[in-house]
């Protein structure tokens, strides 16, 4: 078996963009050539190292012509990166990005700019998901289940179909859609933006929003439902750490359980040597967790199930209940894996949403002139049973839709079924 110690999947679906306050390129020399050597260097190393020489059917030499001109006439570093994010838009490939260099991006701990609210495509519409405790956002009154009417004016449909339109070259798919609408507040740090919504009365109102830089949880949270009958997890991140953790948890606070629920709805990807530990709590060691090959078709990658963790003492004891993940389009890259292994074996039900459909490899971060950084798919990804991943996604056994008065209410009903079907039956 080859080993990668180096490869990281990891798409996170983040609530909102990041964005970079207007700076200066370069203190001296060229600011023109300065801008020209980041894109060139972009451009040569997509072509270079790209996973698929084809990419996904872009002309890339017509893309350099068209784009090239863009970033030298770039006045600041926001606009040179907003013009190599556009370039790249058009490989429909969310892995492959750019970090500018105040970005300062740590994969183990994300943060994102965002105004402490989440909004999902419901039924068509702009709909609240989850307010943040304590933000500006919850004092202001919006709560889950209300609808965005305007952002800064800008009827929220209107915007959301622009931006879309902006991104024709990524195509009209589920996963665009909900990435676009993820980033319906998106903006400069510190900056504000007015929302109108409507309330669940049916009466508008309106604030103003500050965007500012908050984090991701990283940890893994356990419980115990129904008696401690049943055990759940949820983590958003696949981490040396989360691994080390679950294999713990399930030795301690949840023995004994006789179900349980693996939460993986807001999980964006992380390490594969993580993801193979926690995948190895579930499945027998030496299982195959799939193929990575790169653009030649050459095998590269391929892990493996293990007895025990990698980077710690303890042995994996395999869980041998019944399991029920939770997924939707922001379950992407290594989740993504961990639920096609296990549903592959037969270890899994799924309830939820499909998911995202992003399943690339990057092997290593690549520095620009500038010191900025970009991230390029350089693997292509099977899974053991030969089902390609990416844009096409896992569709759950049990599809629940998102509801506006769920939402309103509270109410998991996703949960809610994973909890039901893992109950005992009463005589």
């Amino acid at each position: 078996m080859k080993r990668l110690r180096s490869v990281v999947l990891l798409f996170l679906l983040l609530p909102f963009a990041f964005f970079l306050s207007p700076s200066s390129l370069a203190e001296r020399g060229d600011a023109t050539e300065a801008r020209l050597a980041v894109f060139d260097d972009v451009w040569e190393t997509i072509r270079d190292r790209y996973y698929d020489s084809s990419f996904h059917g872009v002309d890339w030499e017509a893309a350099r012509g068209k784009f090239r001109p863009l970033a030298a006439r770039a006045r600041t570093t926001a606009e040179l990166y907003g013009v190599l994010r556009r370039m790249l838009g058009h490989l429909r490939d969310p892995h492959t990005r750019v970090f500018a260099p105040d970005e300062k991006f740590d994969w183990r701990r994300p943060r994102f700019i965002g105004v402490g609210l989440s909004v999902r495509e419901v039924g068509g519409l702009p709909v609240v998901v989850s307010v943040e405790r304590g933000s500006e956002a919850e004092r202001a009154g919006l709560r889950a289940g209300d609808v965005v009417a305007a952002v800064d004016d800008e009827p929220a449909l209107e915007l959301f179909a622009r931006r879309l339109k902006e991104q024709a070259a990524s195509s009209d798919t589920a996963s665009t859609r909900f990435q676009v609408m993820a980033r319906l507040f998106e903006g400069p740090q510190g900056s504000t933006v007015g929302v109108r919504w409507v309330g669940s009365d049916g009466r508008e109102r309106t604030t103003r929003l500050r965007r500012e830089w908050r984090e991701r949880d990283s940890s893994l949270r356990v419980r115990r439902v129904r008696g401690g009958e049943i055990g759940v997890v949820q983590f958003d991140i696949f981490t040396e750490e989360v691994a080390g953790a679950l294999v713990r948890a399930l030795d301690q606070e949840l023995r004994g359980v006789r179900g349980l629920v693996v939460d993986l709805r807001y999980n964006g990807g992380g390490e594969t040597e993580a993801m193979t530990e926690v995948a190895s709590a579930f499945l027998p060691a030496g299982r195959s967790l799939g193929r990575f090959t790169d653009r030649m078709g050459r095998l590269q990658f391929e892990p493996h199930t293990r007895a025990a963790l990698l980077f710690a003492p303890d042995r994996i004891k395999t869980f041998r209940g019944p399991v029920i993940i939770l997924t939707s389009e922001r379950t992407s890259s290594a989740a993504e894996i961990f639920v096609a292994a296990l549903k592959e074996a037969g270890r899994a039900t799924t309830i939820g949403q499909s998911t995202c459909g992003c399943v690339l490899a990057i092997r290593r971060r690549h520095v620009l002139p500038d010191g900025g950084e970009l991230t390029v798919s350089e693997m292509d990804y099977e899974t053991a049973a030969g089902a390609r991943l990416e844009g096409a996604g896992l569709v759950p056994d049990e599809l629940i839709a998102l509801d506006r008065q769920d939402l309103r209410a509270r109410r998991d009903r996703a949960f809610e079924r994973a909890v039901e079907r893992l109950e005992p039956q009463r005589p």
